[in-house]
This record gives C-alpha cells, sequence and structure tokens, in this order.
C-alpha cells in the first residue's frame, strides 16, 4: 500500500488499508491488480479521474490526423476539366493532405480499363513535383484508383 504522500506503508489488509483512507477522508484505489499483492493508494479518485481525463485531452491535441482527400473523374472527362481537378489536388497535396484521385467507369466503359490508367498516370505526370504515388493505380470495381503523398 502506498500512501497518499506516496510513501510505503507495506502489505496491510484490506480492512485496516480502508479504515486508515477513511480516516484521512480520501479513497483507496487499487493500481496494479495484477501484482501479488495488489498495489493500493490512498488518494482522492475524483482529483485522480480529473487529471487522468485531462492528460487524455492534452495527448489528443498533440496528435496529427492526416486527412485524404478524393478526386473523382469519368474515364471520358475532358483535358481542361482533369486540369481543374489537378489543380484541386495540387492544393491538397500542397496542405499535406493525401489524395486519392479516381476515375469510375460507366456502363461498357469498364471493358477499357487502359484507358483510366493513361489517364491516372497522366494526372500523376502532372502532380509529380509535389506528391509520390503510394498506391499505383488498381481496379477496384467499377472504379481505378492510385493515392498520392505528398513529399
Amino acid at each position: 500500500m502506498i500512501d497518499a504522500d506516496g510513501a510505503q506503508l507495506g502489505v496491510i489488509p484490506t480492512q485496516e488499508a480502508l479504515r486508515i483512507a477513511e480516516s484521512k477522508d480520501l479513497d483507496l484505489v487499487e493500481i496494479a491488480s495484477t501484482a501479488t499483492p495488489p498495489v493500493c493508494r490512498i488518494m482522492d479518485f475524483g482529483k485522480f479521474r480529473y487529471e487522468k481525463k485531462k492528460k487524455a485531452v492534452e495527448s489528443k491535441k498533440k496528435q496529427v490526423f492526416v486527412t485524404m482527400k478524393e478526386v473523382k473523374m469519368g474515364s471520358r472527362t475532358d483535358i481542361h476539366d482533369i486540369d481543374f481537378k489537378v489543380d484541386h489536388a495540387r492544393r491538397f497535396l500542397e496542405r499535406g493532405q493525401r489524395v486519392k484521385v479516381s476515375v469510375f467507369f460507366r456502363g461498357r466503359e469498364i471493358t477499357h480499363p487502359e484507358i483510366g490508367r493513361e489517364l491516372l498516370l497522366r494526372v500523376f505526370e502532372k502532380l509529380k513535383d509535389v506528391s509520390n504515388m503510394e498506391v499505383s493505380p488498381r481496379l477496384e470495381g467499377r472504379n481505378m484508383s492510385m493515392l498520392l503523398q505528398p513529399h
């Protein structure tokens, strides 16, 4: 058992430990239940929970979430529209976001996946200066997509 000040009190029966904690108007908290004998500490449990929650919030603030944006286009998308989509993807990559570029096929267009692959590789050539290809073009159902990550 550990006292509220951090001093070790040694191995004490549970009833006596509870009595000591109540006399100090504090709680008896089990810290390591798997240890033999289990380790308990005398502390204010409400304060302990508050500090634990505060540490969790603080660690969440320091986390960096890498968002993924998606740019979709059809297999028969015009060159000007592709340039427009490439500009959007470039902006996302410059902000440090990963970009999934997808080409969708309608009807019998799926019989010519090479058109989609060429389109995706053309897009990658235009974005080569700001990105790396994380996942090369691959067919997923009626969509072909590749994943780009910023340098």
